[in-house]
């Protein structure tokens, strides 16, 4: 599976059920690209089990500004619409995998 593309469009409707990390992220972010590649990997190891999403938040800003996203790379993980956690910056792959498995 791969990482899912959010917008304004697609955003609630992506996030409405099951689990899903989002990452909210930006293209001139250098501790995004370093995380991109981490969040890959976890997308093929939860397949099935949970979604990773990317949002732009220079193209939605709107949807950063929702859920007081002020630093980025942020990492937030919803279940059903809600969000129920959190990271903020690069952090190890393990912690933020284990952050998404323990929302399943």
């Amino acid at each position: 599976m791969s990482v899912i593309e959010l917008n304004s469009e697609n955003f609630d409707k992506e996030i409405g059920s099951g689990v899903t990390a989002v990452d909210f992220w930006a293209p001139w972010c250098g501790p995004c690209k370093i995380l991109g590649p981490v969040l890959n990997e976890i997308a093929v190891e939860l397949e099935g089990k949970a979604k990773i999403a990317k949002l732009n938040v220079d193209d939605s800003q709107e949807i950063a500004l929702r859920y007081r996203v002020m630093s980025i790379p942020t990492v937030i993980v919803f279940k059903d619409g809600k969000p129920i956690s959190s990271t903020i910056g690069v952090v190890p792959k393990k912690a933020l995998k284990d952050k998404i498995e323990a929302a399943l």
